[in-house]
């Protein structure tokens, strides 16, 4: 079969799939129905035939790789045309600690639960639970050489087709997003200054730093020592913002 022929076959595929079709799978779709074998570089022509005429300022929508294969995708002239008509089905947005879960999960992946909360702080039940849920993110396998092996979390190709990218790669690096310098606290066993003759630096009562003989810092520490109880219990894992324990929490207070 010619090209000019096979185009409007790969063409009316792509029209018809309700999800980003991949290359792979036109050409066992077609030879289904066409008689002969077809490679992989006539497809390849005529996907980027396809591009081309789409591409044109006549057409509102144009053919774009995304998550994983080949789709139609209005073009941005028109977003907010097609939003009066799907608003309610895009608009709904994710928590800022859902976010936060899934840009971790985005760059880190494949990861662990106990990895992300190690980078948030917080506990992210709640947001892994939900991501799952609306299928941008999906468990891919365990751990094998981690304790207990736990799952380990990556994206999906719902997600990659959300932004329109056709793998993680084409993500924008860290440093084109941020491009501030990451300047790191001082250790604190840097920040202590050397003693000199065996005198220390202590704060007198006006608060003004000043030189004392060790001796006479050790006693009156010994006057003034803390009292048991004084310090504080060990913190717990801090609970994730948009849980359902966190909201009954601030219903209570």
């Amino acid at each position: 079969m010619e090209l000019e022929q096979l185009m409007p076959h790969v063409e009316a595929l792509i029209f018809a799939s309700e999800r980003p079709l991949p290359q792979m799978e036109m050409m066992e779709l077609l030879g289904n129905v066409i008689e002969e074998e077809l490679g992989s570089e006539k497809i390849s022509i005529c996907l980027e035939a396809v591009k081309e005429k789409y591409d044109t300022d006549y057409y509102p929508f144009e053919l774009r790789e995304t998550g994983g294969g080949y789709q139609f995708l209005t073009k941005k002239t028109y977003h907010q045309t097609v939003l009066q008509l799907n608003g309610d089905k895009y608009i709904k947005k994710l928590s800022a600690s859902a976010m936060e879960t899934l840009a971790i999960i985005t760059y880190k992946q494949p990861i662990t639960k106990s990895e992300i909360e190690f980078i948030r702080g917080v506990s992210s039940d709640y947001s892994i639970q939900k991501l799952l849920e609306k299928e941008l993110i999906v468990i891919a396998g365990r751990n094998e050489e981690a304790v207990g092996k736990p799952l380990m979390y990556a994206t999906t190709k719902n997600f990659m087709d959300y932004l329109g990218i056709n793998s993680p790669a084409d993500l924008p690096q860290l440093k084109e997003v941020a491009n501030t310098e990451i300047v790191y606290p001082t250790s604190g066993e840097e920040a202590i200054p050397e003693e000199q003759e065996n005198r220390k630096l202590v704060v007198d009562n006006n608060g003004e730093l000043k030189m004392e003989a060790a001796a006479a810092q050790e006693e009156d520490g010994a006057d003034t020592g803390n009292q048991p109880g004084d310090g504080q219990g060990d913190h717990n894992k801090e609970q994730d913002p948009d849980s359902p324990e966190a909201h009954d929490n601030e219903e209570e207070a």
